[in-house]
């Protein structure tokens, strides 16, 4: 991997990490493309520039990051619980699932049920909860279950936690605001589960490759969760719908 490749990687993963469109499926495809080999020390790469993402969610969210908020975080933890109980007893079963085919069939779902929700999603919008601090106990825990979906490649995080969110009375915006809150303590544990298993790899890693990785993927995903909320005020998720259905046809054509 050379600072050419760090920087496109870095921008996928800033760019991807929070849209439902799934960050894993993109940055398979455009380490392909690029030709670049699944090892141990892209797998270092990969948890620098996902940690940069992690980053990115406590700089652009640092008021919510306080012992005064413990309320808003006991939910997020709640949340988490699902993902994480179900990911470490299942975890040898979800990497065999993992194939295009299964990452591209599910690019295709996701969007046929961003689409439907959209259709079906009628806004009456002084019913929803509009700020992420008045998300309730029994609504993370819903939210918290549908991520759990998650773990099927082509999913999306970001894609499940949102379409559980609406489904169970958030507004688009706070969907997605607490789906990046949500991130943090999943994306946490990740990274430091990959750290460990992968740390040795790190001092055969080209540590200039690295920090670019992580300076483009961190300023990447800061704007991108800007744009993605500013997205939001204006639109709803069809875009994202049609997007993850043409990305997933492709994928399967290309295959």
């Amino acid at each position: 991997m050379n600072i050419f490749d760090s920087v496109i990687l870095g921008i996928i993963e800033g760019f991807t990490e929070f849209l439902p469109i799934s960050s894993t499926g993109h940055l398979i495809v455009a380490s392909s493309f690029l030709g670049i080999d699944q090892n141990s020390v892209t797998k270092a790469y990969e948890v620098i520039i996902q940690f940069a993402a992690i980053l990115a969610v406590v700089f652009n969210y640092k008021d919510k990051f306080s012992i005064k908020k413990i309320d808003l975080w006991s939910k997020v933890f709640v949340a988490f619980l699902p993902i994480g109980a179900v990911g470490f007893v299942f975890s040898h079963q979800i990497k065999e699932l993992f194939s295009i085919q299964i990452v591209a069939t599910m690019f295709i779902v996701g969007g046929i049920v961003f689409l439907l929700t959209e259709k079906f999603f009628i806004p009456r919008e002084s019913s929803f909860v509009d700020d992420v601090e008045k998300v309730s106990m029994k609504q993370a825990v819903a939210i918290g279950i549908a991520q759990v979906f998650a773990l099927i490649p082509g999913t999306s995080r970001a894609g499940s936690t949102i379409i559980g969110a609406l489904f169970v009375g958030l507004d688009r915006k706070t969907s997605a605001e607490f789906s990046f809150l949500l991130a943090f303590p999943v994306m946490s544990a990740v990274s430091a589960y990959d750290l460990l298993k992968h740390y040795n790899e790190f001092s055969d890693a080209n540590l200039m490759v690295l920090l670019v990785g992580f300076v483009v993927a961190f300023v990447v995903a800061y704007i991108s969760i800007k744009l993605f909320l500013a997205f939001l005020q204006r639109f709803t998720f069809v875009a994202f719908g049609v997007y993850r259905i043409l990305f997933g046809v492709v994928l399967l054509l290309l295959n």
